[in-house]
Parts: structure tokens; sequence; C-alpha cells
């Protein structure tokens, strides 16, 4: 079989933890990967790629209100957010440019995402905003725990039921089911705020699992 790349040498630099990805999900970047090692497309566009991803997704549920289609079309725009989130690590790890200011530019687009998203969401008149700005809060609240530990010289933490698939996962099933099921009466909560309250509810309990992992990750160094 003859390979349609050379696999470069192995980056220097190797993060301390990689965040797990499904096999089958991993598996529908591998063309991708191929294809931007040959071209010389540098991680850190795809990165940005993610940004545009989630800008059209927090557009798209912000214009839900008028357009209930849109609802349809915001979640599958969540998930090519994600898709170009697993890709430029992929990208990074096989073209040798992994690094730690692409930890970066990794990481602070994924936080942007989220509040782009949640604030769409928000803001498309089905739900109450106040819900939906909490949600964001505490999307963003929860990554940052995850991050503490790395900080601190330990692994990064990526448990919990609620880390950033989840989340994508759990807003999808909501905003499909907001489009399918008839519209609620304004006084009632709505499919959307019951979704973000599980969202909020979930990182709860993710940051709380979180922040006993890397405690005891530290108390296990001393």
């Amino acid at each position: 079989m003859i390979l349609l790349y050379e696999m470069p040498a192995m980056s220097v630099y190797q993060p301390s933890m990689r965040r797990p990805i499904a096999a089958a999900f991993r598996r529908t970047g591998n063309a991708a990967t191929r294809f931007c090692v040959r071209h010389r497309i540098h991680p850190d566009a795809i990165s940005y790629l993610s940004i545009v991803a989630a800008l059209i997704a927090g557009i798209c549920f912000w214009k839900s209100g008028e357009r209930r289609w849109l609802l349809i079309v915001a979640p599958l725009f969540c998930y090519v957010r994600l898709w170009f989130n697993m890709l430029d690590g992929l990208v990074a790890f096989a073209a040798a440019k992994a690094s730690r200011r692409g930890e970066i530019l990794n990481d602070l687009p994924d936080r942007f995402s989220d509040i782009v998203i949640f604030v769409g969401i928000a803001h498309s008149g089905l739900m109450n905003p106040f819900v939906g700005y909490w949600t964001a809060i505490l999307a963003v609240l929860t990554a940052y725990v995850g991050l503490f530990g790395q900080a601190l010289g330990v692994q990064r933490q990526f448990g919990g039921v609620m880390s950033k698939p989840w989340r994508m996962v759990t807003l999808s099933v909501g905003a499909w089911l907001t489009f399918f099921l008839p519209q609620q009466l304004s006084w009632t909560l709505t499919v959307l705020d019951w979704t973000c309250l599980v969202i909020i509810a979930g990182c709860v309990e993710t940051i709380v699992v979180r922040l006993k992992c890397i405690t005891a990750a530290l108390q296990d160094e001393r």
C-alpha cells in the first residue's frame, strides 16, 4: 500500500495530556489530516475556522426565533466546530507542529466559541436570556477548571458528564426538540430553558469532579 504523504518527524514538544476523542469520530478526520499536511495548511488556521463555525451557529440560534428552521441548522455548525477542534490537533501532530503556542490557540477559540453559541441562543427569544448567559458562564468555567491541573503541574482534567462535546450534544437535542414540538406558553419554562438548566447542572457536577481529581493528584505528589 502506498502512503499518500510522508509522515514528518515527531515534534519535539509533546502535550502532557491529549483530549480523549472517540475512535469513530477521530477516523472522520483522517483524510482531512492527510490533505492538510500535504498542502501545508497550518493547524492554527483550522482553529480559526472553528470560531467561524461557532459564529455561524451563534447567529443561527440568535435568528431562530424568527426562522425556526435555523434550529435544525445551528446544531450542525456546533458539530462542525467540534470537528475543527479535533482536526487542528490531528494536523498539529501529523505535521510535527505541536507547540505551547498551539495549545493556547487550541483552547482560546474554544472558550470564545462556547460564549458565542450560548449568548446566541440566549437572545433567540425562545428561552430566558438569564439562563442562557449562566450557561455560557458555566461552560467557560468548566473548561477553566479543567486547565487547573495542567497549570499546577499535574494532568489536565477532561472528566465529568458535561465536557465540551456533551454540551453540544445536549444543546442540539434541545434545539431539535424545540423545532419539532409545539411552541410553549411564554410563562412556562421552554425546552431550551430546560436544556440549558441540564447543561448548567452537568457543568457544576463536572467542575466538582475535576477539582476532586486535581486535588487528589496534588496530594499524591506530596
